[in-house]
């Protein structure tokens, strides 16, 4: 027998007085029965792929923009407003006429000019055409003028 055997064989026999501590010993009782290691992991609910939920898999295109309008009006910082914008944009559709409002309005709330001009190079970028971005322009822009936003391409025109 090796000597480390016979080490952790000697350690084991000696239990520490519980007498000292006024505590009495009690062994638990072992189970009679082990359970197989199939029903270990039945009970346990193991799985070899999980399946990722967050929670919006039935959600239609109206409730998208009223939760991202509600979330987009409770913003308080910069962080925040990026953070939604990035959720928002992240879905396969582009977000709504008033998803974008609400997310400008809080962009100018927050006084982060940089963030709300690039909420319209999102839009351009999300839609299909350049048609459907001149219609979200038109539709957007009393708001534009009234927060004083421009437009990349006011900012930086080609020079051609």
């Amino acid at each position: 027998m090796a000597s480390s055997t016979f080490f952790r064989l000697a350690a084991r026999s000696v239990r520490p007085a519980s007498v000292a501590r006024g505590v009495s010993y009690v062994r638990p009782s072992l189970p009679t029965r082990v359970a197989s290691p199939s029903a270990f992991v039945a009970a346990n609910n193991f799985s070899i792929s999980s399946k990722l939920r967050s929670g919006h898999e039935e959600e239609t295109f109206e409730e998208f923009s009223a939760r991202y309008e509600k979330e987009f009006d409770a913003v308080q910082d910069v962080f925040e407003l990026q953070r939604n914008l990035n959720n928002a944009f992240a879905y396969d559709l582009v977000p709504s006429v008033e998803v974008v409002s609400a997310a400008l309005r809080a962009a100018r709330r927050v006084n982060d000019f940089p963030t709300a001009v690039r909420i319209f190079e999102g839009v351009r970028a999300k839609v299909e055409n350049e048609g459907q971005y001149k219609q979200y322009l038109e539709q957007l822009e009393n708001l534009r003028t009234e927060l004083g936003i421009s437009l990349r391409e006011e900012l930086y025109p080609k020079n051609e």
